[in-house]
């Protein structure tokens, strides 16, 4: 017995997972504040009904296997987004718009990648669900960014990208052609870009900070095709607190397939890489229409580690024959109580920084 895991696995341990639970419930308390509500989805679903929700490729990912009871295959989700807009097409399809709605739970992954080669994380996020105005769109940022923050998260900065960018710029390409300058773009190739079409070139140099990005994209938009997304999104950036830093990179598609008009990154200090992705998407429902939403979903793992070792560890040890009373006033009062089962045990045994002497909280060891 090594406890030995699969690839992709891991424990969560103490104080790890206090850390994460503590976040998760602080962003999630802060979007119930903007009235979003929590559902909260199954871990399997029968595939063929998560896949056909799934963005593109999303289903590749899934775990699969047969379920025994009604022999149809069923997929673990590895992804909860599209669980949100299934119950928010059938379930609440009755509710009233824009339907808000908060989510939290595990998702599974076939395969991990080079850059993340986690299969098995923690997603939690939030979903407005019948608008994708502009409007919209700021309104779950800016919860996004002020729940990061209360929820102990230093360093939030957000990074914007215009996924339809370049269709909506050559809408009249062929495209093989059109596809051809996106790679081009994505790649940031400056010589492929300019044998393709050197007009499109500032588009590389429209990223970086937001101010500075923004006005470049402004000045190479000179027909005007850009207007409205360049209003919106400086609209969305002015309604963020001041002081987050903001960039820009309006050709960035990676992650963002399933994105219409606006997209957007998170990243915090001390993470390798972002912490949450969102944008304005549709859901599709049962007769075919598509209802437009903007949504956001977060996975914390790469920034837990630098918070794992930040909030002090404050245990207060309650020795045999402490009156109960005096225990449940101190937890009351915000201590974490730990109390000694045997007349043997210490607070050192039970990593208790204080222990209840006197009537007082006493540091332990001194």
């Amino acid at each position: 017995m090594t406890g030995l895991l699969p690839e992709g696995f891991d424990d969560r341990l103490p104080p790890l997972a206090d850390v994460a639970a503590r976040i998760e419930r602080g962003v999630l308390d802060v979007a119930r504040g903007y009235g979003y509500e929590q559902v909260d989805p199954p871990l399997a679903e029968f595939e063929d009904e998560l896949s056909a929700r799934l963005k593109a490729g999303g289903a590749h990912g899934a775990v699969r296997f047969v379920d025994p009871v009604s022999q149809r295959n069923l997929a673990i989700r590895p992804d909860i987004t599209a669980q949100v807009g299934r119950i928010a097409a059938t379930r609440m399809g009755h509710h009233p718009r824009p339907l808000r709605l908060s989510y939290v739970g595990p998702v599974l992954k076939l395969r991990g990648s080079d850059l993340n080669p986690a299969r098995a994380m923690r997603q939690l996020g939030i979903e407005l669900i019948g608008l994708d105005s502009v409007a919209a769109a700021r309104e779950v940022v800016s919860v996004a960014v002020e729940a990061l923050t209360q929820a102990g998260i230093a360093g939030v900065s957000v990074d914007f990208t215009l996924p339809d960018l370049v269709p909506t710029l050559a809408e009249n390409w062929p495209h093989a052609r059109l596809t051809e300058l996106r790679e081009a773009l994505d790649a940031k190739d400056a010589g492929r870009v300019a044998a393709i079409d050197a007009s499109y070139l500032p588009l590389i140099e429209a990223a970086g900070p937001f101010d500075a990005a923004i006005a470049r994209l402004r000045a190479h938009d000179t027909g005007g095709a850009l207007a409205g997304r360049i209003d919106g999104l400086e609209r969305i950036a002015a309604a963020l607190p001041a002081g987050t830093q903001l960039t820009l990179d309006p050709t960035e598609r990676h992650g963002f397939e399933y994105q219409s008009w606006f997209g957007f990154s998170i990243f915090a200090a001390g993470a390798l890489r972002e912490i949450g992705r969102g944008g304005s998407y549709v859901i599709l429902h049962a007769d075919g229409h598509e209802e437009p939403a903007v949504g956001m979903s977060l996975f914390l793992d790469p920034v837990l580690g630098t918070l794992a070792r930040t909030p002090e560890r404050r245990r207060l040890f309650l020795p045999v024959g402490t009156d109960r009373e005096d225990g449940a006033r101190l937890r009351r009062e915000g201590w974490v109580t730990v109390a000694a089962l045997e007349a043997t045990d210490t607070p050192e045994a039970q990593l208790c920084t204080h222990v209840w002497l006197g009537g007082r909280a006493e540091l332990a060891g001194a």
